[in-house]
């Protein structure tokens, strides 16, 4: 039984997988999304990313991807999660409001031509939100990870990439594969002429 439960939830990530790889407008903007944050990078931008619970900790993943390596041994890139520090986070919070986290540190952070990446599996994380809205204001680009949806976060970002699935754990999953693909070719754009 136990091991038909596991089987099960393997199949179940990879029907998604293989959904997305099947879906020409979702690899379309996941091409997009890698060039705007490649010329983020090579304009001397920075790419900043904000999620809640296990996606604020694929923020923190993908942001270590870029500032540290990914495949190749090059220089760091600017990237940053913005929930690394407790102190702040608890602060607004508790001063202003836990909406307003990530939308404070966009307007002190966050400059022309600099990329936004959100992800939240429902699409309605409202502090994920405005974030999205201050960056606007600053001529920020922004992408959102979700899950099918959307939420309300597809009428607010510039490229919405949306997983095939409702499925929270499932779309956790994918994000970090899209992620990493896109780290990969971030990295390959910027360094692999570099060093071959």
């Amino acid at each position: 039984m136990t091991q038909d439960f596991i089987t099960t939830k393997i199949q179940d990530s990879i029907s998604v997988k293989v959904a997305l790889a099947a879906d020409e407008a979702l690899m379309k903007l996941i091409e997009t999304a890698s060039e705007k944050i490649t010329g983020c990078f090579q304009n001397d931008g920075k790419v900043l990313f904000c999620g809640n619970g296990g996606s604020a900790a694929d923020a923190q993943h993908l942001a270590a991807e870029f500032s540290g390596r990914f495949y190749i041994d090059r220089e760091p890139l600017y990237a940053e999660a913005l929930h690394v520090n407790s102190s702040y986070i608890t602060a607004v919070a508790n001063d202003y409001s836990y909406d307003d986290i990530y939308a404070r540190l966009i307007k002190a952070k966050a400059r022309k031509g600099d990329v936004l990446v959100g992800i939240s599996t429902s699409g309605n994380s409202e502090n994920i939100i405005r974030a999205f809205k201050e960056a606007k204001k600053k001529d920020v680009f922004t992408i959102a990870l979700t899950g099918q949806s959307g939420g309300k976060m597809k009428s607010e970002v510039d490229i919405l990439i949306n997983v095939p699935s409702s499925d929270t754990p499932r779309i956790q999953e994918s994000h970090i594969l899209i992620g990493h693909i896109i780290c990969e070719i971030v990295e390959n754009a910027i360094f692999k002429t570099k060093n071959d």
